[in-house]
């Protein structure tokens, strides 16, 4: 009898077993739904339409050690870090770039433009050429040449 009272107090508190740490909110399958042509591509060069076509409805997995997907997103040995961008560090300081080269670029209105509002933006950077800036837990995206595109959680 003193066994089992022991037990359940045991359980009752959370000493019974290995605490069990939730992943983190990237972690699954996240799939490609739309793209547009990303501010920083120029305008005198067509986008190619065949890698945005290859990447539409196709799926990224990420994992606790590997990231599985189309090329070039797949990766075998990621390093993950979530940290916060400003505007202007997005798609690796592309907006930034843009705002040295005309003034009137305003990384602010260019990053609402494609959905984020807030002053710092939640980013994972993945140590595989590619980050993954949110502009929710279940919105993300991705640039890749003159595209942006983005994901949504499954």
């Amino acid at each position: 009898m003193k066994f089992t009272s022991t037990v359940c107090l045991f359980a009752a508190i959370g000493l019974a077993g290995p605490a069990v740490a939730a992943d983190p909110f990237y972690i699954g399958g996240w799939t490609f739904t739309t793209a547009v042509v990303a501010p920083w591509a120029d305008p005198q060069r067509k986008a190619d339409g065949a890698e945005r076509a290859r990447l539409m409805s196709k799926t990224i997995v990420f994992g606790a050690r590997e990231i599985s997907g189309p090329r070039p997103f797949a990766c075998a040995r990621p390093l993950y870090k979530v940290t916060d961008y400003s505007p202007d560090m997005l798609f690796q300081g592309a907006f930034d770039e843009m705002q040295r080269a005309d003034k009137k670029a305003d990384p602010k209105a260019i990053a609402a433009a494609l959905g984020f509002t807030s002053a710092r933006i939640k980013t994972l950077e993945t140590g595989c050429e590619i980050d993954v800036h949110f502009v929710d837990d279940a919105t993300a995206e991705v640039g890749l040449n003159d595209y942006v595109y983005t994901l949504k959680k499954r």
